[in-house]
């Protein structure tokens, strides 16, 4: 998809999403003294909305990220046999 396109998507996407929240915002308005309830589920969904429309606009041309192609092992250390080891009172 070109760059053209997918701002095109981006921006159709963000005005759907605030015609929701105007719709939300006039239902809230229109069934205050109605149906209390709705009006405060209503208001809710048109505070949130913009927060929601502003993530969906944004999300697009990034790819998931993947794993790498090839393993690489981690380094191999090597271990201390007993000998090596001394204790502090051996020390003199």
């Amino acid at each position: 998809m070109g760059l053209a396109e997918d701002v095109r998507g981006r921006q159709r996407r963000y005005v759907v999403s605030m015609v929701i929240r105007t719709l939300s915002v006039i239902a809230t308005v229109v069934l205050w003294n109605v149906q209390r309830e709705v009006a405060i589920v209503t208001l809710v969904a048109g505070a949130l909305l913009p927060y929601v429309a502003v993530v969906i606009a944004n999300a697009g041309r990034e790819s998931a990220p993947s794993l790498p192609s090839h393993f690489i092992p981690a380094p191999v250390r090597p271990a201390l046999d007993a000998g090596n080891l001394r204790k502090s009172s051996d020390q003199s």
